[in-house]
């Protein structure tokens, strides 16, 4: 099986849809959010939910068994006074408001996601031996030292945390790292999957297909870097889950037309299916009956 260049394909593919295509392309924030960049404020929490106003939810009336919106205290101007009738009779008549619904949940809205990863921090400040070499082909990563001699420990926690930007060369430069890292690791990565659980589930909450789609790919690239790295991976399900659980019938239906985004790597049902997969055969035999409670449509792959 040919292993994929998740970073070199992104970049290819962003490049042929602004460039060739035409596509319009997010408006990148290049807000830094290091820590030497003080025009920065309050850049949130990447995957946080925000609640709404407690004005814009209707509330549940016992009395009616409906929702209704509360309305505010009459004033004496509000009501009807003597004299009003010729003027009510040449007014049009008052529409009354439609009537209210519950409120969405928004489970499949994008939700932020602020340039303030560790990643960046760190490639700002220096401390990265990384730097973008660029070729006639592609661009690789041009590591300063050896990647067999890095701390995994240190590193890909903070390289697996940039795997969320939307913006050049920290994207690259994220991503490419990560797949050199679990490439060359061997037995160096299997003690570091408690510290990539965090990464990865505020990358999966961040609800952006794009991210989502990059975590899934570097996911499967995870599970295949190790014999034990399945298995090890199978406590954490109930962090990782749940958003695959979300998104698994996220599929285009085109009809009889030939959808793209598969070989692509971007359809992201295709995707989660092809990880749940994988997370079963190299999971071991407790890995079906934890992937069934957390995704219940799940169905096995492996012939019993």
């Amino acid at each position: 099986m040919k292993t994929r260049d998740v970073a070199g394909e992104l970049f290819t593919k962003t490049y042929r849809d602004a460039k060739i295509v035409g596509k319009l392309t997010e408006k990148a924030n290049y807000e830094t959010g290091s820590c030497f960049d003080m025009t920065v404020s309050n850049l949130g929490r990447a995957g946080a939910h925000h609640l709404k106003m407690h004005g814009d939810i209707p509330k549940w009336s016992g009395c009616t068994l409906s929702h209704i919106y509360p309305t505010g205290k009459k004033t004496p101007a509000d009501f009807t006074r003597k004299g009003d009738g010729a003027k009510l009779q040449a007014t049009s008549r008052v529409m009354m408001p439609a009537k209210p619904t519950p409120p969405s949940a928004e489970a499949y809205k994008k939700r932020s996601n602020p340039p303030n990863s560790q990643f960046r921090k760190f490639y700002e400040r220096g401390d990265l031996p990384v730097a973008i070499e660029h070729r006639g082909m592609k661009n690789v990563i041009s590591w300063k030292v050896e990647v067999e001699k890095l701390d995994y420990h240190h590193y890909l926690p903070i390289f697996f945390d940039g795997i969320r930007e939307k913006e050049e060369p920290y994207r690259f430069l994220a991503i490419k790292g990560v797949e050199d890292m679990l490439a060359k690791g061997g037995t160096k990565i299997l003690p570091v999957i408690p510290q990539l659980i965090i990464p990865i589930k505020t990358a999966l909450n961040t609800r952006d297909e794009s991210c989502v789609c990059i975590t899934l790919q570097l996911l499967q690239k995870l599970v295949d870097s190790g014999d034990l790295i399945g298995e090890a991976l199978v406590p954490y399900y109930r962090q990782i889950l749940p958003i695959l659980n979300l998104f698994k019938n996220k599929n285009m239906n085109l009809g009889d037309g030939i959808d793209y985004a598969q070989r692509q790597k971007v359809c992201l049902g295709e995707l989660i299916t092809e990880t749940l997969q994988l997370f079963e055969q190299r999971g071991g035999e407790d890995a079906f009956i934890n992937i069934k409670y957390m995704v219940p449509t799940y169905e096995s792959c492996v012939n019993l």
